[in-house]
């Protein structure tokens, strides 16, 4: 079986979750007998090409004309966007996009029949146009190769996969890691909730990483439920190692890494940070990422006094990531929405008890983490105050985490994926995992 695989990033060079996944999938999907054709809008040409076949957008001309293809991207209007939409931007980018915005600067570019289009690959003000152009390439590629099944990551690619369903003719199978709802709450931008549904009901077959995500799909985008299916993700800990750091502090550390957005609820960490203190004060508190809500945190912090107990590391990656954890003596995740959350399981291989909230897709596949609503500080507050006061539940917690974690492998979800695909090439039934 060959798959045409769309997707927005790769590693090494990722700037989220997305790329990660996208990485780990492939691989488990190599082990089950798939050949995937995995094509990205800017390829360095470093990338782990083990497992998958890389082709580089930015080096396909573009051989279809625009009238031949669906006028579904041609209604895409080329605006700037806010850094809602952009789900996994460093520190640096947005900077750089918050600069262009204030200077009117744009820089539209154009891509017409016999011609390449430099895709940048990253999530900035242009990023509406590259996804539309993407769909043009799209549509080149599958016209000239050999495939069974068409899958797209994400709603930055599903305008290719419907390109690539177009031109010819097989089926379409979309993964959705996150939806608009996520990302933005109630304030969702009607253009990529558009683009979402619009993939959604071309799909042949929707795969949600979680029944969280499942449910919003089939209700907030009226999809068919007989062609929603739930794949958990995994996650990857080949090449990881456990850190052994000298600690320059005493006191035991608590924390939280992710974007400091309204989604992954940083708001819900402090409040409960500030109780825990005023009973446990042998504890420093840091909050590691950027994001839009990273100035109101700060002076949030100040405003409750518990500044010198609480440190703002900004955006980590790669090796600093793995170093953090192992600096830490308790993980929490108090997402408000959170479609999958691979973080809680990096943090259990890490051995490292883990806090996470009952509205997060992760919940659904693991025992031996603490859950609490996102918005219940008090829960909250009290399981921090427990994994930090006695000893014995924090062992218990990283013993059974890192087993349970240890069993969450890509090869598994990537079995699954592959009925999917079967199920869209036969037109037969596939059930989600429950």
């Amino acid at each position: 079986m060959r798959v045409l695989m769309f997707g927005w990033e790769f590693p090494p060079h990722i700037a989220g979750g997305l790329g990660t996944a996208c990485y780990g999938l492939t691989k488990g999907l190599a082990k089950n007998d798939v050949d995937v054709l995995f094509v990205m809008p800017h390829a360095s040409g470093d990338e782990d090409q083990s497992a998958v076949h890389i082709v580089n957008a930015s080096d396909v001309e573009a051989l279809v004309d625009v009238s031949t293809i669906e006028e579904f991207w041609k209604r895409i209007s080329f605006l700037e966007i806010g850094s809602n939409l952009i789900p996994y931007l460093s520190p640096e980018e947005f900077e750089n996009v918050v600069n262009r915005q204030l200077k009117g600067i744009t820089g539209h570019h154009s891509i017409s029949f016999g011609q390449k289009y430099n895709f940048s690959g990253k999530y900035g003000v242009n990023l509406m146009e590259e996804v539309a152009r993407y769909a043009l390439v799209a549509a080149t590629i599958a016209r000239r190769q050999e495939f069974d099944v068409i899958h797209a990551h994400d709603w930055l690619t599903y305008a290719a996969g419907i390109a690539a369903k177009k031109m010819s003719g097989k089926p379409l199978v979309i993964h959705v890691h996150a939806t608009e709802f996520d990302r933005s709450g109630e304030n969702v931008n009607q253009q990529v909730y558009d683009i979402e549904r619009a993939g959604m009901l071309a799909a042949d077959r929707v795969i949600t990483v979680s029944n969280l995500t499942r449910n919003i799909v089939i209700n907030r985008y009226g999809i068919d439920p007989q062609k929603v299916i739930t794949v958990h993700n995994a996650v990857d800990f080949q090449g990881h190692s456990s850190l052994e750091v000298e600690r320059g502090i005493k006191e035991k550390v608590v924390t939280f890494l992710g974007r400091i957005t309204y989604q992954k609820g940083p708001e819900y960490f402090i409040e409960a940070a500030a109780k825990v203190l005023k009973q446990y004060d042998d504890v420093r508190f840091v909050m590691a990422g950027s994001g839009d809500m990273l100035n109101r945190s700060i002076r949030r912090v100040a405003k409750l006094g518990i500044a010198v107990k609480f440190h703002f590391t900004g955006f980590l990656r790669g090796a600093d990531v793995q170093r953090m954890f192992a600096h830490s003596d308790v993980y929490v995740m108090p997402s408000v929405s959170e479609p999958f959350g691979i973080s809680p399981l990096e943090a259990m291989r890490a051995n490292v008890p883990t806090i996470i909230s009952k509205q997060s897709g992760v919940a659904e596949v693991l025992k031996h983490a603490i859950k609490v609503d996102f918005w219940d500080v008090n829960a909250l507050a009290d399981a921090i105050h427990g994994l930090l006061a006695y000893p014995a539940l924090s062992t218990m917690a990283v013993r059974c985490g890192l087993e349970e974690v240890n069993s969450l492998k890509w090869d598994n979800a990537a079995f699954f994926i592959k009925k999917v695909y079967e199920s869209a090439m036969s037109g037969k039934p596939c059930y989600h995992q429950e």
